[in-house]
């Protein structure tokens, strides 16, 4: 039995869907495309790589907020 782990499937969709033109895509195009982004951060966010990302971007947000004091 062959079995595709979904958030890899959406990461697949997400990059086909953001290498085509921004001239080509109409406005309901852009709203499917936000909404897949928001579930494949749905789906890494429990997992280690997503809690590895969250540390990674909030020790690089406190380091850019405190640079700026």
């Amino acid at each position: 039995m062959l079995t595709i782990n979904v958030t890899v499937l959406l990461a697949v969709i997400v990059i086909l869907r953001l290498r085509r033109r921004t001239e080509a895509r109409s406005r309901k195009d852009e709203k499917l495309t936000v909404v897949i982004v928001l579930v494949l951060g749905l789906l890494l966010a429990p997992t280690a790589f997503g809690q590895g990302v969250l540390d990674v971007v909030t020790e690089l947000v406190t380091g850019i907020s405190e640079s700026g004091r």
